[in-house]
């Protein structure tokens, strides 16, 4: 699955969209030298290291994007399950396998907006369908009221709304949404793009309040950050743009997996009272 979205991410072309036959099509092949690798050469993680990351024809370095997509794919599928999955119900199953396809999209538009500085409309869409698709089924599931709909748990209380998961989520979308969209347009486009706008939207569907809002805030620290740290190595320059979509799927990151312990760091450091 990660090699197939390495393909997926690199041949992407806005022409013809993200799954177009056209651009999946084809043998794979070293970008440098063009030669055609044989199977030998494209297992996940292992061609990589016998390899030395090196094209075995022309021995120009390969991207360590190749062997990190492949291992982030496969944690994916061991660790979504492993913090949702409880009783086994059949609808916890379905929110556990949307998650699944949320963190594999999440992968393929970090690659795109990296390196092309784009997200496709079609990706977002996508997140904004698993998104609803996720509230049928965490509703269904009858836990929202008991915070367990929360990755930050019990200090969702906190923020209010919880009353019902409709309203919860489409809050969350037209906050992040709007508040997004107001920086692109006070910035004129400059500090994000509007991709970024329509991301922040899906991700208000798919997390809900107050997750989807605090996601955002750790992906503008975390893009703050980084872009500090490339102005003063002199990687980027000042007016270079850098893109804020793999930082919101970062944050993301960070509070499906660790929300509730951050917050717990955070307020045995700052107490409330």
């Amino acid at each position: 699955m990660g090699s197939f979205l390495n393909v997926v991410g690199l041949r992407f072309r806005y022409e013809s969209g993200v799954l177009h036959f056209k651009n999946l099509n084809g043998r794979s092949h070293c970008p440098r030298c063009k030669s055609t690798l044989k199977w030998y050469e494209l297992v996940p993680v292992v061609s990589f290291l016998i390899q030395r990351g090196r094209c075995k024809h022309c021995k120009n370095s390969i991207s360590i994007q190749y062997p990190l997509v492949e291992i982030v794919s496969g944690l994916i599928f061991f660790y979504v399950p492993l913090v949702l999955l409880g009783s086994g119900n059949m609808f916890e199953i379905i929110h556990t396998a949307i998650w699944v396809l949320v963190f594999l999209t999440f992968i393929v538009l970090a690659v795109i907006d990296y390196r092309q500085y784009l997200i496709p409309n079609s990706l977002n869409i996508w997140l904004a369908l698993l998104g609803i698709g996720d509230v049928v089924a965490k509703n269904a599931m009858g836990n929202f009221g008991t915070f367990e709909g929360s990755a930050l748990g019990h200090y969702a209380a906190l923020f209010g709304l919880r009353d019902n998961i409709w309203i919860n989520h489409g809050a969350a979308a037209l906050i992040g949404g709007v508040f997004l969209g107001l920086v692109f347009l006070i910035t004129r486009g400059r500090a994000m793009g509007l991709g970024d706008v329509k991301l922040a939207f899906a991700l208000g569907l798919l997390m809900g309040y107050p997750d989807g809002i605090v996601a955002l805030m750790l992906a503008f620290i975390v893009g703050a950050l980084v872009s500090g740290g490339l102005l003063l190595i002199r990687k980027k320059k000042i007016k270079e743009y850098v893109p804020f979509g793999p930082f919101i799927v970062l944050g993301a990151t960070i509070v499906f997996f660790f929300g509730e312990k951050l917050l717990y760091l955070y307020f045995k450091i700052f107490p409330a009272f």
